[in-house]
């Protein structure tokens, strides 16, 4: 074990506290497809307890089943001693990149995510090259590979990508329609896949600020959030990326009323995990700062419904429409935010509401190494999402999170479900329009 998780963090005092209930194994993931013991809460836990004693070699078995975890929190939300399960395989995975190395493609997409520039370079070349290596979806949900690539296997469906990223679309600073004596400033952090690819997202939520009043303020040298690498064990790239947004964050936050973020991936991110990050990697300092920073981070739905009257605008003027729109909600929304009523909230007033059977089952994303090299698990997870989807009948599928977005998208797509994703955000935009 790297030295600093093991002064910093005791998973042995985990796995004590850890009663073995087994509340967390109807509810979690992986044990949903991979019905196995090791890869249950419990299991996790345990293991990892005899690692921090020494009575477990991290080997490549080891290595394989703490990878295994999704992260998707529902163990946490079940646990009767609030077991942070997901915190503690999140720091095992730094051990597991020092001792076994991070693969060559993860280190190069990380790179580009510390890297704004060299990352619109290569987005821009994906764009005007895209139909080389990937082919239109037939539904338009996404470009489909033509060929295996280190990420992706041949016929995977993925998001199609801008001509012009979100961030370079716009001017930093959108004044409202109407000038007062002081209208609300809201800074955007956009998150890089509604960034670069579901880029109507950022749009949308422009439209809605614009219909609000409010000056909007769109930091152009903002950075990844960190996620992807946090969630892969890359300490360093999650370090620096953190703390370039801290700095910037800072030299204007008190300008600003608030940070909207339409990602509940991105948003638990800044709010949560940043402070944890640095908690157990005993920066004091820093986790101080990211506290302070996270007192004006909002995701986006939960900041329009509970300090603006968008609610009452939708009810009032916003158009009526006969298409059903069911909520999935992202585990990063409800489980780590406690966020599921407000963007519902916004799509009820003119959008007919069926709720799924279980609206809070992961849909399978699981993070970089889940979508890349246990692939296999993804698929499995996302079935039951689609075939819950399908029973609703609803023309629209709605959650606050690409990620979600990018999974469901894919699930749709192998078990031939019509619904139409889209980021409540873009329902509630098109409610607006004239």
């Amino acid at each position: 074990m790297s030295k600093k998780v093991e002064d910093i963090f005791n998973f042995t005092a985990t796995s004590d506290d850890c009663i073995k209930c087994g509340k967390c194994i109807p509810v979690c993931t992986i044990h949903q497809v991979n019905p196995d013991e090791t890869t249950s809460p419990r299991g996790f836990i345990d293991l990892l307890g005899a690692y921090q004693r020494g009575h477990l070699e991290l080997d490549k078995n080891a290595k394989d089943i703490f990878e295994s975890c999704f992260l998707c929190t529902n163990c946490v939300d079940v646990c009767p001693n609030s077991l942070a399960t997901d915190m503690v395989i999140e720091e095992v995975r730094a051990d597991i990149a020092d001792k076994f190395g991070i693969a060559w493609f993860k280190k190069g997409f990380f790179f580009l995510l510390r890297h704004r520039k060299i990352m619109d370079i290569v987005m821009k070349m994906g764009f005007m090259f895209k139909t080389c290596a990937l082919a239109q979806d037939d539904k338009d949900r996404g470009l489909r590979s033509r060929f295996s690539l280190p990420m992706v296997k041949k016929g995977r469906l993925l998001p199609s990508m801008a001509k012009v990223s979100f961030l370079n679309s716009y001017p930093e600073e959108i004044p409202a329609p109407i000038q007062e004596k002081k209208n609300q400033r809201i800074a955007l952090f956009i998150g890089c896949l509604a960034n670069y690819n579901y880029t109507g997202i950022g749009d949308s939520l422009v439209d809605i600020l614009k219909e609000l009043n409010i000056d909007i303020f769109i930091p152009k040298d903002q950075l990844c959030c960190g996620a992807p690498a946090y969630f892969t064990g890359d300490v360093s790239s999650v370090e620096y990326m953190t703390k370039k947004n801290i700095e910037y964050f800072e030299s204007f936050m008190d300008d600003c009323d608030a940070m909207l973020i339409p990602e509940a991936t991105c948003s638990a991110m800044v709010k949560h995990d940043w402070q944890v990050f640095f908690k157990n990697h005993d920066m004091p300092e820093w986790e101080a700062r990211a506290k302070k920073v996270a007192e004006k981070i909002h995701m986006a739905t939960a900041w329009l419904d509970d300090n603006t009257e968008l609610q009452q605008i939708l009810k009032d003027k916003g158009k009526k429409f006969d298409e059903a729109v069911t909520y999935h909600d992202p585990c990063h929304a409800r489980k780590v935010q406690g966020i599921y009523k407000q963007p519902r909230n916004l799509l009820a007033p003119n959008y007919p509401m069926v709720e799924m059977s279980d609206p809070n089952r992961c849909c399978g994303f699981g993070g970089v190494t889940m979508q890349t090299e246990k692939f296999h698990f993804a698929e499995a997870a996302g079935k039951p999402k689609a075939a819950m989807i399908r029973e609703t009948k609803a023309h629209y599928v709605s959650a606050e999170c690409s990620a979600c977005r990018m999974q469901l998208s894919e699930a749709m797509n192998n078990a031939e479900v019509e619904t139409i994703f889209k980021n409540p955000l873009e329902l509630i935009s098109e409610a607006l329009k004239d």
